[in-house]
């Protein structure tokens, strides 16, 4: 099945041809999608692949497409009508889409400072690995999400492809996502023998002999991400994770686990719903933030975008956010 396109918000469809046209969410070059990993002497050529995704990359440009999306949403112009204009003059060969978020960040996509400390924790626990860099097919889990199976299952079969040409038996997946596209959906629709593992699982079973220690004692509580959670079933990995560190008090919300609220990112919602989207990112902070952490751990680039947008919502500043990458790379150190 196929979502008619006519019945497809502009918002999906300008992501879900940025997919189909330049293999990414934003439509950028492939070469910019690589850049965060320039210097890091990454072989191309491995069995074992780590595998960016969309997301961490462009943390700045999402940013301001958010914060851009969520001031239309409350204009009488509202968002459907602009980001139809957006999807017109990309067909016309004019991405003034692309051309506010370059003058927005400044040029810049984002420094992927999550996906280089992945490789550093990675490289730390003995993971032999390379990286595709621009040869990195895009797993097209919007298309799948958006209802566009079609699209999703011809990206499928490219991906598969592009995977097996360059001799890939294992992935370690950053984004959860792509992680459940790869693992689960794309096998759907094409044959794979690919193994297929999350960041945090490849963590978990390396952790014995290693020390992890939190240069300070802190108070943490993790936000499960529905795509890590619900859909691939990975809950006991990153607790086991994050118990192993020490220095770190875990303290669970109350939702939590498969049942943990969702902070309303995810599956293009956010582009769809902006302001709503919003609110479920306050709400769930919410619930974070009365356990008393003094951080707020998570491994999901919408996730940390969505909860960093909740805790300014509710104007607390003694609270941070932090990607389970970024907590590891520093309690390696220490």
């Amino acid at each position: 099945m196929m979502a008619n396109k006519d019945l497809v918000p502009p918002g999906l469809a300008y992501l879900a041809d940025n997919i189909t046209a330049k293999q990414n969410v934003l439509g950028v070059s492939r070469a910019e999608s690589a850049r965060w990993a320039k210097g890091l002497d990454l072989p191309r050529r491995a069995a074992t692949t780590f595998f960016a995704g969309c997301g961490y990359q462009y943390s700045n440009q999402l940013d301001c497409l958010m914060s851009l999306l969520r001031r239309l949403d409350k204009s009488p112009l509202g968002i459907e009508t602009p980001m139809g204009l957006a999807n017109l003059q990309k067909k016309l060969g004019l991405d003034l889409g692309s051309v506010y978020l370059k003058i927005a960040t400044g040029g810049r996509a984002g420094d992927g400072r999550t996906l280089i400390d992945m490789v550093a924790v990675l490289k730390k626990l003995g993971v032999e690995f390379g990286y595709l860099a621009e040869d990195e097919p895009c797993c097209g889990a919007p298309l799948h999400f958006i209802g566009m199976e079609t699209k999703f299952a011809q990206n499928a079969g490219q991906a598969q492809k592009q995977l097996e040409a360059n001799g890939i038996e294992r992935v370690i997946s950053a984004v959860p996502s792509c992680t459940y596209a790869l693992r689960v959906l794309i096998p759907q629709h094409t044959p794979s023998k690919i193994i297929v593992e999350h960041f945090v699982e490849a963590v978990a079973k390396r952790l014995e002999g290693h020390k992890l220690r939190y240069p300070e004692k802190v108070k943490v509580t993790y936000h499960d991400p529905c795509q890590l959670a619900r859909f691939l079933e990975i809950v006991e990995a990153p607790r086991r994770v994050i118990g192993s560190i020490e220095n770190m008090e875990l303290v669970e919300p109350a939702a939590s686990g498969q049942w943990a609220t969702c902070c309303g990112g995810g599956g293009g919602f956010e582009a769809v719903f902006p302001e709503f989207s919003q609110i479920l990112a306050a709400n769930r902070a919410r619930e974070l933030v009365e356990t008393g952490a003094q951080i707020i751990i998570t491994d999901c680039p919408g996730c940390v975008m969505q909860l960093e947008e909740g805790v300014k919502q509710l104007k607390v500043s003694n609270v941070k956010v932090m990607d389970l990458a970024e907590v590891l790379a520093v309690s390696l150190e220490a």
